[in-house]
């Protein structure tokens, strides 16, 4: 059996990035290490890690796209539900976040908002699906 365990965001500076999710989203800080070089949030069953880019560059010598904000938004977002998008958009922003789609209503039942982080990752934000 394979469980999906986590996501790794790559990010300049790991503690800044925990702290932007935990105002923004209360997010539990599961850990930093000593160093600062790693550090998960506790987010439900599949936990949201963070590894500074010069951790990811030893691990990764053949290279990466660093996400940022100057750039358009890598092609992967992760979500989070919730049942009041609206509510959950303006604390993500007011915490750092940048507007990129309001709350829209799709044709199948859910509402989604995008921001994206002060590291560049596109964020959805949704009602529950089914």
């Amino acid at each position: 059996m394979i469980k999906f365990a986590y996501t790794i965001l790559y990010v300049a500076d790991v503690e800044k990035a925990i702290a932007f999710y935990e105002q923004a989203f209360g997010f539990t800080r599961k850990f930093v290490v000593p160093g600062g070089e790693y550090g998960e949030l506790s987010t439900g069953d599949t936990a949201l890690g963070f590894a500074a880019f010069w951790l990811a560059k030893k691990n990764l010598p053949g290279g990466f796209i660093e996400s940022n904000t100057r750039e358009k938004p890598l092609g992967v977002e992760i979500a989070f539900a919730t049942e009041d998008v609206e509510a959950v958009f303006q604390r993500a922003v007011t915490a750092g976040a940048i507007a990129v789609e309001k709350a829209k209503a799709k044709p199948w039942g859910q509402t989604i908002a995008y921001v994206r982080d002060p590291d560049g990752f596109l964020i959805e934000i949704c009602t529950p699906l089914g």
